[in-house]
């Protein structure tokens, strides 16, 4: 596959991070995310990044989304320990 990518001009590869699969919230953010932007085709990478940054802002207004996706994990929220 990257000998093939490397070969066309027209396509760029961008390797996504390995994450635990505990953070599910973060699995459910870009799922929703990738609504908002699947089946598209961009002009650019900078296109591309709006319409995710977008997508990612969208949640941010939408208080009740974000806590949705927070339910779902399986990590406790805590405060930060104090400092010594």
């Amino acid at each position: 596959m990257k000998q093939y990518a490397q070969q066309q001009d027209w396509l760029t590869l961008i390797q996504i991070a390995f994450y635990p699969t505990e953070l599910t919230s973060a699995e459910l953010l870009w799922a929703h995310a990738k609504e908002k932007i699947a089946n598209r085709t961009f002009r650019s990478n900078d296109e591309l990044h709006r319409a995710a940054r977008n997508a990612l802002r969208y949640v941010q207004r939408h208080l009740e989304l974000l806590l949705a996706f927070l339910a779902e994990t399986v990590l406790e929220l805590a405060p930060p320990a104090s400092s010594p």
